[in-house]
């Protein structure tokens, strides 16, 4: 028994699963719109979704991570001291060899593909384009030859905002409708644009690193300073999608509630105005997190309270 733990803590760590919450908003808020705008919910298709999302995040996790390993963008982040590193050190420290790695990594991504099989099965063709834009921008994230996530365009926050909002709001929604509805689109923005923050303000741990390893993001293709103000830019962003939804009938009036979340970052924006440290730039990834499971769940909250009072 202790060693079958000792296996899922690993496992757990292995796969980052610390970012799960995210795909759970996505999947959650599709399903709730499906809800509240259909009269529509089959369990089994939520849970199939559910674990086929949840799955693919974790091989997209991991995968990159692979090739992060392999391209020395990782080890590089450990051997200074200006950086910090964000992998799980599962193949940097040896803790897992790198085949038990990738049969690992492996075995998520066909989870994923036998949920999205069976989802095609009972819901329908919407399903494919979703599954295959998705399997491509997860694949080729980081891997040869495209590397996207290096080109340091805007390449890497465009397809977060497309695999942490589009695809599975819109995935969640069409499983249980066999249709997609417009209002989607607005309705994915915040939690796109939230993972993007995140994932935006976790490349100022390593952006040197990551140059000398190649590794263009945009923090290294702007600068650490202008890319910093970008940042603030992008929480501006995630707000003014939250009025969108509310202005397009996506979400309820008292989803602006959800606003308030933005406090706390924009207080330590405040506070980084002069001198950055690495441990600023820490908590600042950590309260974009924060934020973004505050945010999220005060839109489920709204989007089900909705489906509820709609009833009465």
């Amino acid at each position: 028994m202790s060693t079958l733990f000792l296996r899922l803590q690993q496992f757990i760590q292995a796969s980052r699963m610390l970012f799960l919450p995210i795909m759970l908003i996505c999947v959650a808020l599709g399903t709730l719109a499906a809800y509240v705008w259909n009269d529509t919910f089959h369990p089994l298709l939520f849970l199939l979704t559910l674990v086929g999302s949840c799955a693919a995040h974790l091989f997209s996790t991991m995968f990159n991570d692979f090739w992060d390993y392999l391209s020395g963008a990782d080890k590089a982040a450990y051997e200074r001291e200006d950086t910090a590193s964000t992998d799980s050190g599962f193949l940097t420290k040896k803790i897992w060899s790198l085949p038990v790695y990738l049969i690992v990594t492996l075995m998520m991504g066909g989870l994923a593909c036998l949920c999205g099989f069976i989802l095609l099965l009972t819901s329908g063709w919407g399903v494919v384009p979703l599954c295959v834009i998705g399997g491509f921008l997860a694949f080729f994230y980081v891997a040869p030859p495209v590397k996207f996530g290096y080109w340091g365009r805007g390449t890497s926050e465009l397809a977060h905002v497309i695999c942490f909002g589009l695809l599975p709001v819109m995935g969640a929604y069409y499983v249980q409708t066999s249709h997609f509805d417009w209002r989607l689109l607005p309705l994915s923005l915040p939690i796109g644009l939230l993972t993007t923050l995140v994932f935006f303000n976790h490349h100022f741990l390593h952006w040197q690193s990551d140059e000398l390893a190649g590794k263009r993001t945009l923090v290294v293709s702007l600068g650490a300073k202008r890319s910093f103000r970008l940042s603030p830019v992008l929480l501006l962003l995630v707000c003014l999608s939250v009025v969108a939804c509310v202005l397009t009938g996506a979400l309820p009036i008292y989803a602006l509630l959800a606003l308030l979340t933005a406090w706390p970052l924009i207080r330590m924006y405040r506070t980084m105005r002069g001198e950055r440290s690495l441990q600023q730039h820490r908590s600042l990834m950590a309260m974009s997190m924060t934020m973004t499971v505050r945010c999220g769940t005060i839109l489920i909250v709204a989007l089900a309270a909705q489906g509820v009072l709609s009833r009465f």
